[in-house]
């Protein structure tokens, strides 16, 4: 039996699209939030994907690319498909660009204009990434507030 065919983290190549979108599309339009940056957050293998938060200054969405690219079924943009995390449902939209190729993405925050600054911003990347991994289900309220489990891992506090 083969290994399966597995592509890289995506962060840098995701970073440099989003980046270049922001850059020649979003830049000064009011939805957007100059406090905030371009950044590919916690992304790491799930399942035969990769998942993480794609942080932009105009929306916060969990972020899955193709890992094994045999496994990877195509879906045509803007069509939905459901995936199952410990946390519950979650519905991914299909995305594609000519240098990523296909994804999908579920918004989590969109706009993103109530984020006062980067740092926090990228706290609420990394805990929603942690929390969809997690067995207990978060509602959109709680991931607004702040209102985060914490990881198994990580110190009560």
């Amino acid at each position: 039996m083969t290994e399966p065919m597995v592509l890289p983290d995506p962060s840098s190549r995701l970073e440099a699209v989003f980046e270049r979108v922001h850059a020649q599309k979003m830049r000064g339009l009011a939805f957007v939030n100059p406090a905030l940056r371009v950044e590919a957050i916690a992304f790491a293998p799930w399942k035969h994907y990769w998942l993480g938060v794609m942080l932009t200054p105009w929306a916060m969405n969990l972020l899955l690319a193709p890992r094994e690219i045999t496994r990877w079924r195509p879906l045509p943009p803007g069509e939905k498909r459901r995936y199952v995390f410990p946390a519950g449902e979650f519905d991914f939209i299909s995305a594609h660009d000519d240098i990523l190729g296909e994804f999908l993405i579920c918004s989590l925050f969109s706009p993103v204009l109530q984020f006062a600054d980067h740092a926090k911003a990228r706290e609420t990347a990394r805990l929603a990434e942690i929390e969809a991994q997690l067995a207990s289900p978060l509602s959109r309220r709680d991931l607004v507030h702040g209102n985060f489990k914490k990881a198994p891992n990580e110190p009560r506090g």
